[in-house]
Formats: structure tokens, sequence, C-alpha cells
């Protein structure tokens, strides 16, 4: 399977990668302008951008990315361990390095955050609508919740509101928040069967205090409690990554 089909097979199945690839190669190196490859979550290559030591390389700022969702330009070079960072180019000294300098574009590529709705009434309408245009991928509630679920939001008027945020609590969904009065709110906490820790993590009302009163209001306070908040999910721990010796 080539790079490119495999990016679109990932696109698709929302996993977080890095496209590496080879802009500029000063022989003498195994790469070549054109070459790519992947970095996945968990430490894997796939493709190829050079041998163990650029591999190890870009491995290694691969990951950094996926963690901070930026892309960024990669000198490798035949020089001492060294690393200097400036706007938009990371230059590492890799003595390893058969004697070539290689210059690779690393595009972090991160899936929207992913957000639940439970619900069929205005305001969970609303919160799809308004969701989908700021760029989170938004979907009714499921059983069992994704690995990269970031937010399930609760808008059902009253139905099926505990079971729901009893499994999302104890799944570790990182924002949970309920649609609901402060007083309503409030006793639908007090009945779950879950700590006050757990309970504490429970959004009621949802939302931040923007004076909302319209769904597409509350949908909007909701999704900048969200950026505010950024919640994420966590990225599997990597392979250690092999160095060169």
């Amino acid at each position: 399977m080539s790079v490119l089909t495999r990016v679109d097979t990932l696109r698709s199945g929302r996993t977080p990668f890095v496209l590496a690839t080879v802009v500029r190669a000063e022989r003498p190196t195994s790469a070549k302008p054109g070459d790519r490859a992947l970095v996945l979550p968990d430490g894997t290559m796939e493709g190829f951008v050079g041998g163990e030591c650029a591999e190890s390389t870009v491995r290694s700022h691969g990951l950094r990315l996926l963690a901070s969702g930026e892309s960024t330009l990669l000198r490798i070079t035949p020089a001492e361990p060294s690393e200097t960072v400036t706007e938009g180019l990371v230059t590492v000294g890799n003595p390893c390095l058969s004697g070539g300098t290689l210059e690779i574009f690393l595009e972090a590529m991160v899936p929207p955050k992913l957000v639940h709705v439970h619900g069929d009434g205005p305001i969970a309408h609303a919160l799809v609508e308004v969701g989908q245009a700021s760029g989170h991928d938004v979907r009714a509630a499921s059983d069992p919740f994704p690995d990269d679920l970031v937010a399930l939001v609760i808008a059902s008027h009253g139905h099926d509101e505990e079971p729901l945020l009893e499994k999302a609590l104890r799944a570790g969904v990182p924002y949970v928040g309920l649609v609901a009065s402060r007083r309503r709110g409030t006793a639908v906490l007090a009945s779950l069967d879950l700590t006050e820790e757990q309970r504490a993590r429970v959004h009621t009302p949802a939302g931040m205090k923007i004076g909302a009163r319209t769904p597409a209001e509350i949908a909007l306070s909701i999704y900048a409690e969200l950026v505010a908040e950024h919640p994420t999910p966590p990225l599997p721990p990597p392979d250690p990554p092999d160095h060169c010796h």
C-alpha cells in the first residue's frame, strides 16, 4: 500500500499521524526529494525518508508534533548532537547520518475533535450544526464510546440521562456536559451511583455564562467552554525509539 493510499485509510479511521516528506537531500544520502513516510501515535513508521539515523530523528520529532498538532520543517545535518529551533524550522545534528543533509517537512494530521450529542430536540440539533460549523466532528452518541471521544453533551431533556452520564464518567470521557437548569442538574447528579469526584466532572448547566437563550446560543456557549478547556483524548504511549550506535 502506497503512503498516500495509507493516508486516506488513516483519515477515514480518525487516526492521527504525521506525514514526513523529503523536500531536499544533499548527497550523500539514501533518501531523495519526494520520499515519504508516516509516523503513527505508537511510534511506528511506514514508508522511507532515509536510513536508521534519519528515521529515528523523524520519529522522535513526529511524536512531538502529534502531541502539539503543529507542523514544521526538519533539517538533519551530519554534525555533533545539537538542536536549534526557529519559527517553522528545527535543525538537528545527527553524527551518525551518512554525510549529507536532509530537509523533511513534517505535517501533523490530527482529526477534528470528536463530539457526541445525545438528544433530538432543538438544542441537540443546534449542537450538531454549530459544532460542525466550528470544525468539530459531531455524531450521535453511541455505545461503547470511541477512544478518541473528547466530549459528550446530553441534551435530551430528561430521557436516558443517568445511565449515559455514568457510562461516560466511568469511561473517562474528557468533557461531559448536561443541558439542564441548575436545580434539575443538581438533582440528576445526586441520583448517580458515582463518587463525588466523578460528579464534579459533569458540566451542568453546560456551557459558558454568556447570557445564552436560544438553542443556537446555548450550543455556542457549550463549544466556547470546550474551546476554553481544550479537552483532548490521551495518545497511546509510543514505543521506545531506536537509537543509532
